[in-house]
Formats: structure tokens, sequence, C-alpha cells
């Protein structure tokens, strides 16, 4: 009986490898490593001299919007002849391949799944610089993307049943159980929502609330009109922890603006600092204005961070990924 299983089993493997005519046919490990670590292989001269540099200036430029410099991301430097094994299952990989013709190549589960490996050749150091430099953005955007997706799939493993937004709201958010919808003395109308969870050193937050669309108009004060809004916002639902404190935009930094697509809607990015009128407290926000022009609204998104005295990037990052699972119904 057991030859008999032995025979089939080696059956099915053998019909399964003829069937199997792509990548996706093979069977990978589960990718492994830390959120924004950066595995990049190179080999330690080139590493320590101008192609490394080159490489950091890339992968480790700080986040705008922090209060202290923060990189993009944290770098872990592989020379080749280590890369091999378990070692090789990290999630994002940077492969520098010296001697080869210049090229950038963006390959997904090469070793493991998910996995994202970008391979830069060149001939010599001066064309993969050259190539790093052309490509920097969309190095960024590709790890940080499947960053995003990773640290969503981490958070779906227990969320918390935010019923009453899709309610009041008309769409979905997805945050872990740990966070809880804090009370304010928002009214059931405003339809206003504050997310808080507490940390080792203080608390995350996401605003979720709506504006009618004339609220906010496409003209060159978009910045100042952001600012006003959450101002205004910030008035009148988030206390201070004094008595008549609450949050205001800190001024003396310059936000920074672009305009992304969430949930296939346009969207205005705005990072900051905000700080607490009457106290001593401040953090850094990103806040999304999503156009719902189905619903003739904008949904407002915010994310912002109270963590004195420790690194606030991966708390951000965060905060990003659960906005950005925001879905609105139609």
């Amino acid at each position: 009986m057991k030859k008999i299983l032995g025979v089939l089993l080696i059956t099915l493997l053998v019909v399964s490898c003829k069937d199997g005519n792509s990548k996706n046919d093979r069977i990978l490990f589960d990718s492994q490593g830390r959120v924004n670590h950066i595995s990049v292989v190179v080999d330690n001269e080139a590493w320590n001299g101008i192609l490394g540099e080159a490489i950091r200036d890339v992968l480790a430029t700080p986040i705008y919007g922090l209060p202290q410099d923060e990189p993009t991301f944290n770098i872990n430097q592989i020379p080749p002849q280590v890369f091999t094994d378990f070692i090789t299952r990290t999630r994002t990989v940077l492969k520098i391949e010296l001697g080869k013709p210049a090229g950038i190549h963006f390959k997904d589960d090469v070793y493991a799944t998910p996995q994202k490996v970008i391979v830069i050749s060149g001939k010599h150091k001066n064309e993969i610089i050259a190539l790093l430099k052309e490509n920097g953005p969309k190095i960024i955007e590709t790890f940080k993307n499947i960053e995003l997706s990773y640290k969503q799939s981490q958070m779906r493993k227990s969320l918390y049943n935010a019923q009453v937004i899709k309610k009041n709201l008309g769409l979905t958010i997805e945050f872990p159980s740990v966070y809880r919808i804090g009370k304010t003395n928002a009214k059931d109308e405003d339809k206003f929502y504050w997310i808080k969870q507490d940390i080792r050193t203080g608390y995350t937050n996401i605003l979720l609330y709506e504006l009618p669309h004339s609220a906010i108009n496409r003209d060159s004060s978009l910045v100042e009109q952001i600012i006003k809004i959450r101002d205004s916002i910030g008035k009148k639902y988030i206390e201070g922890p004094l008595e008549g404190s609450y949050m205001i935009t800190e001024n003396m930094y310059t936000p920074f603006h672009t305009e992304i697509i969430l949930d296939n809607k346009p969207t205005l990015e705005t990072k900051g600092m905000w700080k607490v009128h009457g106290a001593v407290m401040a953090g850094p926000y990103i806040n999304y204005a999503i156009e719902d022009k189905i619903n003739k609204r904008w949904i407002i998104a915010e994310g912002f961070t109270f963590a004195p005295s420790v690194e606030k990037r991966d708390y951000m990052f965060e905060l990003e990924a659960i906005i950005k699972t925001i879905k609105i119904d139609k």
C-alpha cells in the first residue's frame, strides 16, 4: 500500500512539474523581515565607496513631515556570497550586479512570497549609479507599496468591528482591534470619528469625517484650505490635556502637499506638524482629502501621532496603511 501511495505521489509531482509553465507554480517559502527594512545585496568594497553612497542617497533619504530625520528605509547590506538559503527570503531586496550589461529589472516572488526584488546591473559603478538616480522614485514607490500591502495583511488578522462607521459614513476602513473609537463631544449627526491606539510612549490617532463638496475649492490656496479645515476641527473636537487647549497646525513647518489616487478617487495628501494650543504637545500628521464626486462630498481621513522622544516613522506608516484601506460605498 505504501509503495502504491509513493508511486501516486511521484506521478502527481511529475504531472505538476510538466504542467507548471510559470514561476507561480513553484512552492515558495513565506517572505520575512521587518517592515521598511531593505536587504541590499552588494559586495563590501562597492558598499563602502561611491556606489554604496548612491544607494543610501535613494533608500535612506529622510522622510518629510517628521520632527527629526528618519530614513525612508533601513538598509541591511549583504555580500553576494552570503545571500543564500533563508537570507534570500527577505521581502524586499535590491540586488546589485557589476560587470553585466546596464539595466534595471523589477521582479516578484523570486525566492519567497510576497517578495519584490529589484536587480540593477552595469558594467561599471557609474552605470549603476546613473540607473539609481534615474529610477529612484520608482524604486521607493515599489518597495513602499509592497510594505503597505504586507502591513495591511498583518492588520487583517484581527480587525476592529467598524460597522458604525460604515453605517454613518458609507465607507469601510480596516484597522486592528487594538484601536478603539474614542469619545468626543461630537454629536451623531456630525459623523465624526476619533480612532485611537495607546502606544508605549503616547498614542496614535485617526480622524475620520465628511465635508460637503463645496468645502474645498481646487485653486492655488488648497494647502491653506486644508490647514484651515483641520484647525477648525481640532478646536472643535480635539481637546488637549489642559482646559481650553486644543490641536492646531504648527505653522513653523511648510506642509508637503501632493495629489494621489485612493480608492480610485482623486485625493489631496498633506503632511506636516501639529501642536496643541495652550499645552506642550506636538507631532506629525498626514491628511487625506478624498474627493467623493458621486456623493458630492469630501471624506477627510487624518492620521497623527504623539510619541515624544522616539522615532515615529513606523507609527505614521501604520496610519497611512490603515487610511489606504478605505473603500467608499457607491
